[in-house]
């Protein structure tokens, strides 16, 4: 079966997913991407851009079975504008993260429009998949609010429209070899997430320097996506930790990346918003201890029901509760007892996700959707 993909946005948890799932898929792929930058432009000129794009192909003789698309694609634009041939090819809408909830720091900054661009791309797929349960109900949830200031014809049964088509494909990681055996020194602190107000890194410094404060020793490691407005308190707390930096900014190669992972011993997360957390389920599977607040995706990830011990992997999701946790896993530390005994916990949540488990039902689906169609 051929898949034509197209990704507005090829950076980040958008590439991984794209790499990763194409790489593997027993189907044939053409991909179609565009740099990630200007996102609300992508949103805006993507489906005019790769229109053009695929009438190029198609004029040479490409053909394709089914579309599978992002959230940052307006579906029914693309659709309009593609070769007559080409418009009822059955899609899959993959949405990482959604328009309708992704949080603002005020209320009168969230667009609209992009919030509709995704609604109409969801009704107008065959499929709709999302990387959590928890994105799922949060999009679900957000449309009845959405629709509600519409003066009339507020598209009745939108939601469930949606809700009858909608899945749960989550994202997959690659594989982690064993860690080596650790060396003495003092707890290493990983938080690798985006440097931008949603990761809310303002509670991780001010638990970190709660820890300065009772004396624990640590050593962190700060990586992850720098933009051009980062939050100022990145500055202030780089000049704070001094020598306690390890790690400090965005990793050019995936092999940095990969071992800034292994060579920590916990990643902590403090996110307002997390539609799944592919970093931090990497971050596990390379064997880092995770520290995660209760809420969001995280308990549907990390919470498995035959595991009555994972409630070590959450705090309170204020900066002295994650500080209270840090110092509980540096005080195990010395006794080698970070995991309890079964250093093989948090492994074995994260092999769920490996890519090997599944690409199989993903390609199975995306079978189903071309042939029903």
């Amino acid at each position: 079966m051929n898949v034509l993909a197209l990704e507005p946005y090829y950076g980040g948890s958008h590439r991984a997913f794209l790499d990763g799932y194409a790489s593997r898929s027993r189907h044939a792929w053409s991909v179609l991407t565009l740099p990630p930058h200007h996102w609300k432009w992508r949103m805006r000129h993507a489906s005019v851009t790769f229109a053009q794009q695929v009438a190029d192909l198609h004029a040479r003789g490409r053909t394709w079975d089914v579309v599978l698309c992002t959230d940052m694609l307006n579906l029914p634009e693309f659709r309009g504008l593609a070769p007559r041939g080409l418009r009822d090819l059955p899609a899959v809408a993959y949405f990482h993260e959604n328009q309708l909830t992704y949080p603002v720091r005020h209320n009168d900054e969230r667009d609209v429009h992009f919030a509709l661009s995704n609604l109409v791309t969801a009704l107008a797929a065959e499929a709709v998949w999302f990387n959590s349960d928890y994105h799922r109900r949060d999009f679900l949830a957000a449309i009845p609010q959405l629709l509600r200031p519409m003066p009339d014809h507020a598209l009745p049964g939108a939601a469930e429209a949606v809700a009858a088509k909608a899945a749960v494909h989550y994202p997959g990681i690659d594989p982690f070899p064993p860690r080596q055996m650790r060396g003495s020194g003092p707890l290493r602190i990983l938080w690798a997430a985006r440097w931008e107000h949603d990761k809310d890194p303002q509670t991780f410094f001010e638990a970190l320097h709660l820890l300065s404060e009772r004396n624990v020793a640590f050593t962190v490691s700060v990586i992850g996506e720098c933009f051009r407005d980062v939050p100022p308190i990145f500055t202030t707390a780089r000049r704070r930790l001094g020598a306690r930096v390890r790690r400090w900014g965005y990793q050019e190669t995936r092999e940095d990346y990969r071992a800034a992972l292994r060579e920590s011993d916990v990643i902590v997360s403090t996110a307002k918003h997390e539609f799944f957390g592919i970093g931090v389920v990497e971050a596990v599977a390379a064997g880092c201890f995770p520290l995660l607040p209760n809420r969001l995706a995280y308990p549907e990830i990390f919470g498995p029901a035959d595991d009555p011990r994972c409630s070590e992997f959450f705090y309170a999701g204020d900066a002295p509760s994650l500080a209270d946790a840090l110092a509980r896993l540096a005080d195990r530390l010395p006794t080698a007892s970070l995991w309890g005994g079964d250093p093989q916990r948090g492994i074995r949540v994260a092999k769920q996700f490996t890519w090997d488990r599944l690409v199989p039902e993903m390609d199975a689906e995306l079978q189903r959707v071309a042939e029903r169609t």
